[in-house]
């Protein structure tokens, strides 16, 4: 496949089980399931050697922030690689995009927010 980087949106958890009223588990398997479905999506990277990349999604108002934070942490915990925030930012005013910009490099910068 010969690819730099994978570009994909991040997973998210319908319920599984609870959607059907079937089966019993823990309440923390909806809660902190999407870091664990982003250690997936690294596994399928060919375990780390292409890097992932997930997309921010949509812009949705005064929300985008502390989304887009949230999205980098749960992309970097796994392994994951950066965070497309295109839209997030550019469809505001600029010192806001700017802020946004900055606040996910942080993310990434931050040397306590490791591998989980």
């Amino acid at each position: 496949m010969e690819a730099d980087i994978v570009k994909q949106k991040q997973p998210e958890s319908n319920g599984g089980f609870r959607a059907l009223n079937f089966g019993k588990t823990s309440d923390k398997v909806y809660s902190a399931l999407a870091a664990e479905l982003t250690r997936w999506q690294v596994a399928n990277c060919y375990l780390g050697r292409v890097g992932l990349i997930n997309s921010g999604g949509a812009s949705g108002g005064q929300g985008d922030l502390a989304q887009a934070v949230r999205t980098a942490v749960i992309n970097k915990r796994p392994g994951g690689m950066g965070l497309i925030v295109g839209r997030k930012s550019f469809q505001r005013p600029m010192a806001d995009g700017i802020a946004l910009l900055h606040a996910v490099q942080d993310v990434y910068l931050d040397p306590d927010v490791t591998l989980a």
